[in-house]
């Protein structure tokens, strides 16, 4: 029997003082002899997006998912939000749940951060499952076709802010486009909510102007094409979810890397686009309990 996708987010509120700004996080489960599960999102999501996969885990992990800085319940501070900035917040974030131990789960922009993170603290890392994630791009060649003409126009200074920041296009558009079944009105609503006006969208339009393509922003590139080495040679176990076409990785593309990569298992889930979390949470919750097991 199909499990259904519930628009619901039943857990409990919480709040960490990070650098004098209030993050948003959800801490739920047990079992505190064991790496807790570090679930890290992109744009323009929150830790929502989760919010279906969490309970397949939470049984036998402690799970935290935290609301990057400027984005879902997390404060907005006034900040250019470029990587460098996510990063401090981040890593003060992560610091203050004292963690000995993680697995951390990691999508979009939450894998540029994440996979960054784990290379320069491998050793409290006890895993890593990645969907959807970040990697340098040699060219706009590269690029997945039907997205070039907007994301090189979100790129471009005056007519990005007006598309995203004005017109909300990243959450009315690019977001629900990238999920095959769409989205309800339900689930829009509370991907809307975080966003009401202009102001607050500035950190789903820095985001495009982060991602590492032909050479640029360069400190990125440089960050990215770091931990892709890493990821060639850590034996950390790795756990790879992907989607058929996909946007960022390609079935094809996931086989490869499986190999490529020590201790990585791969989970082909089917049709898919961008936020899998939304197409399978079922699937990926479960193959992510199983192997953490």
């Amino acid at each position: 029997m199909t499990q259904s996708i519930s628009p619901a987010f039943d857990f409990e509120s919480r709040y960490a003082d990070v650098h004098g700004q209030r993050m948003y996080y959800v801490d739920t489960g047990g079992h505190a002899d064991r790496p807790a599960v570090v679930f890290l999102h992109g744009n323009p999501t929150s830790s929502y997006l989760w919010r279906n996969i969490i309970p397949h885990v939470s049984g036998q992990r402690r799970c935290i998912a935290p609301d990057l800085i400027g984005m879902g319940r997390s404060d907005k501070p006034d900040i250019a939000y470029r990587y460098a900035d996510h990063m401090h917040y981040l890593e003060g974030f992560l610091e203050q749940m004292a963690l000995e131990q993680v697995v951390l789960v990691v999508h979009d922009w939450g894998s540029g951060l994440g996979l960054d993170w784990a290379r320069r603290h491998a050793d409290q890392v006890a895993g890593i499952a990645a969907m959807e994630f970040i990697r340098p791009v040699a060219s706009w060649d590269d690029w997945p076709e039907n997205l070039r003409q907007p994301f090189r126009a979100f790129r471009t200074p005056g007519v990005g802010e007006e598309m995203i920041m004005d017109n909300n296009m990243f959450v009315e558009q690019i977001l629900p486009g990238a999920v095959s079944r769409g989205l309800t009105e339900a689930e829009m609503q509370h991907y809307r909510a975080p966003y009401p006006d202009a102001a607050s969208r500035k950190p789903l339009w820095q985001w495009p102007n982060e991602l590492p393509i032909a050479g640029a922003p360069a400190d990125v590139v440089e960050r990215a094409e770091a931990y892709m080495d890493w990821l060639d040679t850590t034996p950390i176990p790795k756990l790879l979810f992907s989607a058929d076409p996909g946007i960022l990785l390609s079935p094809a593309g996931a086989r490869q890397l499986a190999q490529r990569w020590p201790a990585c298992e791969l989970v082909e889930l089917g049709e898919g686009l961008h936020f899998v979390q939304e197409d399978h949470p079922h699937a990926i919750g479960r193959a992510i309990a199983d192997w953490l097991d």
